[in-house]
C-alpha cells in the first residue's frame, strides 16, 4: 500500500503562486514516479507533471510548461508542485498519484486539494 496526502491548496488570485506538497508513504520502495493531476468541475482528471524516483525525468502538460515545476526530496518523502503565474484555468482539484513498477498505470492516489483562482 502506498499513502498520499496532499496540502497547500487555497484561494489566490490570478498571477499568484502556491505551493502543494505530496507527501508519500508506505511502500515507497514500490513507487516509480509521483504525479501531479486535476479536475476541474464537469471535466475529466487531466495529467499535470510527473516526476520519476530519480529526479532527473520530470515532465509537463503543456499548458502548465514554464509556470509550474515538480520536484521532490531525496528521500521521495514528498513531492511538490510549485505553481505560478496561476490563472482562473488552473481552477481544480488537485490529486497527486503514485505509479508502481510492474503496474499500467498510476495505482494511489490522494484525496485531493481544492486549487481556487480568482480573476
Amino acid at each position: 500500500q502506498v499513502q498520499l496526502v496532499e496540502s497547500g491548496g487555497g484561494l489566490v488570485q490570478a498571477g499568484a503562486s502556491l505551493r502543494l506538497s505530496c507527501a508519500v508513504s508506505g511502500r515507497k520502495f514500490d513507487v516509480y514516479k509521483v504525479g501531479w493531476f486535476r479536475q476541474a468541475p464537469g471535466n475529466e482528471r487531466e495529467f499535470v507533471a510527473a516526476i520519476d524516483r530519480s529526479g532527473s525525468d520530470t515532465n509537463y502538460a503543456d499548458s502548465v510548461k514554464g509556470r509550474f515545476t515538480i520536484s521532490m526530496d531525496n528521500a521521495w518523502n514528498t513531492v511538490d508542485l510549485q505553481m505560478n503565474d496561476l490563472q482562473p484555468e488552473d481552477t481544480a482539484i488537485y490529486y497527486c498519484g503514485a505509479f508502481q513498477y510492474g503496474q499500467p498505470n498510476y495505482g494511489y492516489w490522494g484525496q485531493g486539494t481544492q486549487v481556487t483562482v480568482s480573476s
